[in-house]
């Protein structure tokens, strides 16, 4: 029988020592350099193996961080009125978002169905990465009434929290109305913002938010890496 590479016997051998529980999920991996001590390869070597791990869904490497255990998944809980932030620290871990855009344009023809606007009419786009404890958990992409929310664009330019930009502008409290889900497998450049392989699951939300009057607010397109978040439905949750 053919040998295993030795970067097959380096994955194999981290696998069965996380699946033992001597790496806790969210602890941080050796460095590369100290892999390739142990086991007397070079880095490349070592680079091969977890990626190969990463693959699996077993690691998670954070750029500058180094490469740490894939974490139980975060629970994320589909309420009329949770927010991002308050779903994963209630989960214990430490939310963030790294915005990939903010811009105005004319709303798509779904877009301005869903806001109750014209096809064309100004909308606000902001969207970008939500992180757990520095993981990236989901893409999101928010879409708003540019003329019924005045001031919001600077407001998210200012502030990445979509609650408090929204209060800016006088909703003080808002509701979701509807959530459409389906699956989906990443595209490559979901992937790299993810850090996940291409073609991996995704959970893809379409959710609508309105004001207490019933005023669409927010059109919010959500796409969760499947591995890392479990959505949960569960009566008379808020």
């Amino acid at each position: 029988m053919t040998p295993n590479p030795l970067w097959k016997t380096i994955a194999e051998t981290l696998a069965a020592e996380i699946a033992r529980g001597l790496y806790a999920p969210r602890a941080k991996l050796p460095t590369e350099a100290q892999l390739a001590r142990r086991f007397g390869v070079n880095r490349h070597t070592v680079r091969r193996a977890l990626a190969d791990l990463a693959q699996q869904g077993l690691v998670h490497a954070r750029r500058g961080a180094g490469v740490f255990v894939q974490s139980t998944p975060t629970e994320y809980p589909l309420g009329r009125r949770v927010r991002f932030h308050q779903a994963v620290t209630a989960s214990g871990r430490t939310p963030d978002r790294r915005r990939l855009r903010l811009e105005t344009r004319p709303a798509s023809a779904p877009e301005a169905a869903a806001l109750d606007l014209e096809t064309g009419a100004p909308v606000v786009v902001y969207g970008g990465v939500s992180l757990s404890d520095g993981q990236p958990l989901a893409l999101f992409e928010s879409v708003f009434p540019a003329e019924r929310l005045p001031g919001l664009a600077a407001a998210l330019e200012e502030d990445s929290s979509v609650t408090r930009a929204l209060a800016s502008c006088g909703v003080d409290d808002y509701l979701r109305a509807e959530t459409r889900l389906s699956a989906h497998l990443a595209d490559a450049v979901q992937a790299r913002h993810l850090q996940l392989r291409p073609g991996a699951p995704l959970l893809r939300s379409i959710a609508l938010n309105t004001d207490l009057g019933g005023q669409p607010v927010e059109r919010g397109v959500t796409w969760f890496a499947g591995e890392r978040v479990s959505l949960v439905v569960a009566p008379g949750t808020q």
